[in-house]
């Protein structure tokens, strides 16, 4: 093994997770399944309420988070070290001599890999037998463009073989090139020859949508090394490496929420990844005998004496303080701590503080909630390719199996992150969401969402098609959240991507009773959080102004008129009304629902007119 480069673990959830392809200096690389990490170098992560919401979903076997394996102190550039990190394995297994254009494997010995221990970054395959080459260093080969794919998140080299001899039996051996005619890139321009035969092809036909040109999916799960025996009744998709649908990660993220009322309770939560495994009060007696190799327990020990401390680690492995609601229900603890902010319990990674609501809003909003310190924890459950079939509401109710496991067996552990930062809560004053929910435009503008909602499940073959459908309530709450993180961005020194949303809507009859709030936040894996400038926009005079002035730059936007006259389209490719990039859309790391469910004539009147804002 051999140390290629370095993410850091968010990207490990959201971009660069198992299954995913990486693009490294000089060639492509896969991430591997769980099966091949070692979890002697993970950090345990501790966040009961994910792990039960995930155990909802993957079965009670599943009892940890691990941070992925990270590097020894001190180890730096060692050769000698262990290999430690996430493992990777050069996919696709084809490559191109970019001197000669000869095609082959990496396991046909064409190639040899070449690796440099104190530069990992310069490790490459190399063509030493290359025709072309006049001698000095052999030139370097690089990954081909071409992969399968299908919708069960099956992953596989490009056939060349037979895509080349048009299903006729193929040379053996086949002496393959790819050359490249032109500097468009253009598919049309790259030709793959067999120089046994001379049978040649253009890579265009590997995009035709004739059905005698589809591929036949083998079950390939390169990440698992297993070719399922069943094979798959998907047809296989031409893709390009670097797609983005060849990776959409299914993610859980849980705020962490103070359950322990006293201080040694908060004390004992805030450090169980430490005090987990004692067994006994001689452990906890030899910890105490032991303080100088466990600095972070040193306020504990000195404030409580061991018995008091034994006594509240086996309340907390009892269970003792756990919250009533559904183990799946991650929102609603949440919602219930920021609905009431002065009784909510503090600790080292939460913190409440109520003010007024923005000015000049404050018939239409509650007390704003500074959220001056927070912890997320973020979960990767799996993934899917070619189409992205779940966000954060559908990620523990997917009934299909179209979600791509992370390793052969069911898992016991999942690869996580957490980050710590700050945020605002805003709260919908229920009355006023009431009365206008009411109108008889918006009943319409609702159908219409729930039309285009079940042609976006038909397309994806999720079934019931109605399921799930958030109502025109929650297309309130998203748009007003892209509205105001497009705006606040602007003045609290923060990026567009870095500011995310977390939405909580729920209808009246619904379980856990009514919810209509935003929460916007930014977070950083640092672990003393981020810098306050979310926090201090908080401001009512300041929030009311960059609320105003939100709501003014969405009555017109850059693509009127056709943005305002936009009505969600029952083709199953979106789910939004009035909206585009340039209004209402944000980045992917910002939004909860994939830029789906938006609508800014549900905020203001635009061109197209109708009674259906609540900002009059």
């Amino acid at each position: 093994m051999n140390e290629l480069g370095e993410i850091r673990p968010s990207q490990l959830i959201y971009t660069f997770g198992v299954g995913s392809l990486i693009d490294l200096p000089n060639m492509s690389a896969l991430v591997m399944g769980l099966d091949d990490w070692d979890t002697r170098y993970c950090s345990d992560i501790q966040e009961d309420r994910l792990i039960a919401a995930i155990q909802k979903r993957l079965g009670p076997q599943m009892s940890r988070l691990y941070l992925p394996p990270t590097k020894l102190d001190g180890a730096g550039n060692d050769p000698a070290a262990p290999a430690i990190g996430v493992p990777v394995a050069p996919f696709p297994r084809w490559m191109r001599c970019s001197l000669c254009d000869t095609l082959a494997t990496v396991q046909s010995g064409v190639f040899k890999l070449v690796q440099d221990s104190y530069r990992p970054d310069r490790t490459e395959y190399v063509h030493g037998g290359c025709l072309k080459s006049k001698g000095g260093k052999p030139p370097a080969v690089m990954s081909v463009r071409f992969l399968l794919a299908c919708r069960e998140g099956h992953l596989t080299d490009f056939p060349w073989l037979n895509f080349v001899h048009k299903g006729n039996v193929p040379c053996k051996p086949a002496t393959l090139t790819l050359r490249e005619y032109g500097a468009s890139g253009d598919a049309s321009d790259i030709v793959v020859k067999c120089h046994s035969c001379d049978a040649e092809r253009r890579m265009a036909d590997a995009f035709d949508s004739d059905p005698s040109t589809w591929f036949v999916c083998p079950g390939h799960h390169p990440h698992l090394r297993l070719i399922e025996p069943q094979g798959c009744s998907e047809r296989a998709k031409a893709i390009l490496l670097g797609s983005s649908n060849s990776w959409f990660p299914t993610a859980l993220s849980a705020l962490s929420i103070p359950r322990a009322a006293d201080k040694l309770g908060k004390l004992v939560e805030e450090q169980w990844g430490e005090l987990e495994d004692l067994d006994t009060i001689d452990e906890v007696h030899l910890i105490s005998k032991k303080l100088k190799k466990f600095q972070s327990l040193i306020p504990l020990f000195s404030e409580f004496t061991e018995t008091d401390i034994w006594d509240a680690i086996q309340a907390k492995r009892n269970g003792s303080g756990k919250e009533d609601s559904a183990a799946e229900d991650l929102k609603l603890p949440e919602w219930q701590m920021f609905s009431a902010p002065d009784s909510a319990a503090e600790s080292r990674d939460f913190k409440l503080r109520r003010v007024a609501p923005p000015k000049g809003f404050e018939e239409l909003f509650e007390d704003t909630v500074l959220v001056e310190r927070i912890r997320e924890v973020r979960a990767l459950l799996g993934f899917t390719r070619i189409e992205s079939n779940a966000d954060f509401e559908e990620a523990t109710m997917l009934r299909d199996g179209r979600l791509t496991p992370l390793r052969r067996e069911s898992p016991t552990w999942l690869p996580a992150s957490e980050v710590r930062g700050e945020g605002i809560f805003l709260r919908i004053r229920e009355k006023e969401l009431i009365d206008w929910a009411g109108k008889p435009e918006l009943l319409r503008l609702q159908k219409e969402f729930l039309d285009s909602h079940k042609a976006w499940r038909k397309l994806r073959k999720l079934e019931p098609f109605d399921e799930n459908f958030p109502g025109i309530r929650f297309v309130l709450l998203h748009s007003l959240a892209h509205a105001l993180m497009r705006q606040i961005v602007l003045d609290c020194g923060y990026t567009a991507a870095s500011v995310r949303e977390r939405l909580y809507s729920r209808q009246p009859g619904e379980a856990g009773g009514s919810m209509a709030g935003i929460l916007l936040y930014t977070a950083a894996p640092d672990s003393e959080g981020t810098l306050g400038g979310l926090v201090e926009l908080g401001d009512p005079l300041t929030l009311g102004r960059h609320l105003q002035q939100a709501l003014e730059s969405l009555r017109l936007c850059a693509s009127d008129p056709l943005c305002a006259e936009h009505r969600p389209d029952t083709t199953g490719r979106g789910i939004h009304g009035a909206c585009c990039h340039a209004c209402q859309f944000a980045p992917e790391t910002s939004c909860e629902r994939g830029n789906r469910y938006l609508d800014r004539s549900v905020l203001v009147k635009t061109f197209s007119g109708g009674n259906t804002c609540f900002f009059d």
